[in-house]
């Protein structure tokens, strides 16, 4: 059977867009246009949109939202290419500034029970929560710039967390505590996982950071699973070293699988959501992959980006009620 997809046009509400959530004529022109041109070009007859979005809250402004559902797709996967490439033809550019546009699944939104899967630093959580341990040790700038090496693919990233963990022996353990502390998570995040786990979904969230800072975090959001690194400690001090298997983009990937199995949930209807290379290959495992406010390696092989800072649109582009 032939499956289903939705052009999405998404924006946040600043004052060019903010009656895209309410008034067709409001939806940024220039957005519109390009996806009936793709359209067009696809041999597709468009729908009339519908529109959406969630106000400004506590955690910033909101965004809005205009969807075209294309129905059933013969050759989805060449049709779906094809519209991506035009709807954006430069993988690391918005082709209109200001506004996300993707193509989507709708098999996302039939009623099976969806898995969430969060990378966490950065996307989750707004910090890089090495940086935040590393300045304690007066090496904040040093691990940052391989930090940020590795998320774009630049390094290979087991070894350059074994560097900069190296960076860390001799902290006191107290230390972690305090950085549990100092983490914010992203905006819209606690909306987005909390209205998941009520509608009976499933939420994980898997990081190449620290399981001794991702635990915390996941018993109070009431993650579903959770699995990141474990900083060595001896003596009440950080040894500089891992312990056990080093979550890398393999891990990321497999924990997605074994996950969605335990949870009897089909990749199809897998969300996934990172902002580095090493979530790429976790991204390539889901039904829905998203590159949030992302390096340009995963924007090159996302389905869908988002370009503002609110996570909970991500529930937009999965079709979710009140997103």
């Amino acid at each position: 059977m032939p499956s289903a997809f939705s052009v999405i046009a998404l924006a946040p509400n600043t004052p060019a867009n903010a009656g895209l959530a309410h008034d067709v004529d409001a939806a940024p022109r220039d957005a519109a246009s390009l996806v009936e041109r793709a359209a067009a070009e696809a041999g597709l007859s468009l729908p009339q949109p519908v529109f959406g979005g969630h106000p400004g809250d506590a955690d910033g402004p909101g965004y809005g939202w205009a969807r075209w559902p294309l129905g059933a797709l013969e050759d989805a996967p060449a049709t779906v290419a094809m519209l991506r490439s035009v709807l954006r033809p430069d993988p690391v550019a918005q082709a209109v500034p200001g506004v996300d546009l993707a193509v989507v699944p709708d098999d996302l939104h039939d009623g099976g029970r969806l898995l969430l899967i969060l990378d966490v630093d950065s996307t989750l959580i707004q910090q890089e929560v090495i940086e935040l341990l590393a300045a304690h040790a007066g090496r904040e700038a040093e691990v940052a710039a391989v930090t940020d090496a590795a998320m774009r693919g630049e390094l290979d990233f087991a070894r350059s967390l074994h560097a900069r963990v190296e960076a860390l022996a001799g902290l006191p353990v107290r230390v972690i505590t305090e950085v549990v502390e100092a983490v914010r998570l992203s905006p819209g995040a606690e909306r987005l996982v909390a209205a998941m786990l009520a509608d009976g979904h499933r939420v994980a969230a898997v990081s190449g950071g620290f399981d001794q800072v991702l635990t915390p975090l996941a018993e109070r959001l009431g993650l579903s699973h959770h699995r990141a690194n474990l900083l060595g400690v001896r003596d009440g001090a950080l040894t500089g070293r891992v312990e056990g298997t080093v979550v890398d983009r393999a891990v990321k990937a497999a924990s997605l699988r074994e996950w969605a199995a335990r949870d009897g949930v089909a990749p199809d209807h897998v969300i996934a959501v990172g902002d580095g290379a090493n979530d790429a290959d976790m991204l390539a495992a889901a039904g829905l992959s998203v590159a949030y406010n992302a390096k340009p390696a995963l924007r090159r092989v996302a389905d869908a980006q988002l370009n503002l800072p609110r996570l909970d649109a991500v529930g937009a582009l999965a079709g979710l009620p009140g997103f």
